[in-house]
């Protein structure tokens, strides 16, 4: 099995360092790219590819908005890990509605971070207790998650189940259960109704 590519995004040469050297002491990742602001992460990932952007939050260019321009390319590639030392629910929700696929907090063991890093590669939702309280929440107002998200993207594309689940890594039997989520969320039931939705409320 090839290793993970990563890419390391953070405005503090210390910071990166430090992520560089926990990455390149295990066997299964590989440190391809270092960025340090959002416009030079988007142009970093766009000439190298990677895997996974382990990504700062708060850096010139704006973290967030690295998030959103990378997803606007494409909704499921690279899978984009925030890792900050913010917590608010402010913080939390921009980055998950701009299309990040975890939150984790810089004051991780190491052991944690190599994990998440993994754990999102394998299309497995990453967060912090705040970043799941703050989630729940979101819910309860009936926003979608950042995977339902890139599975509606994708649907609005005229994607069908099976090239979904071969985009994002995982079984078409998910995909339909993230697209049942998403018309119980948006409260519409077929997928022109959802596209619709989508649009009006610029989720896509």
């Amino acid at each position: 099995m090839s290793a993970i590519r990563v890419v390391v995004a953070d405005d503090h040469p210390v910071v990166r360092d430090g992520l560089t050297g926990v990455f390149r002491a295990e066997d299964g990742i590989e440190v391809v790219g270092e960025a340090a602001g959002g416009h030079e992460t988007a142009a970093v990932v766009a000439r190298i590819d990677p895997d996974v952007i382990v990504l700062d939050l708060r850096m010139p260019g704006g973290g967030v908005e690295a998030i959103r321009t990378l997803r606007a390319l494409d909704p499921a590639r690279p899978r984009i890990l925030v890792f900050t030392t913010y917590d608010t629910d402010r913080d939390i929700r921009g980055a998950m509605e701009a299309g990040a696929d975890g939150y984790l907090l810089k004051d991780v063991r190491s052991a944690d971070l190599v994990r998440a890093v993994h754990d999102v590669v394998g299309g497995r939702l990453v967060l912090v207790p705040a970043a799941r309280a703050a989630l729940t929440g979101r819910a309860a107002e009936n926003s979608l998650t950042a995977r339902e998200v890139g599975v509606l993207r994708l649907v609005a594309d005229g994607r069908t189940n099976r090239a979904i689940a071969a985009r994002l890594g995982i079984g078409e039997a998910t995909v339909k259960t993230h697209r049942l989520h998403v018309y119980e969320k948006l409260a519409v039931t077929d997928r022109a109704s959802a596209v619709r939705t989508a649009w009006e409320r610029g989720l896509v």
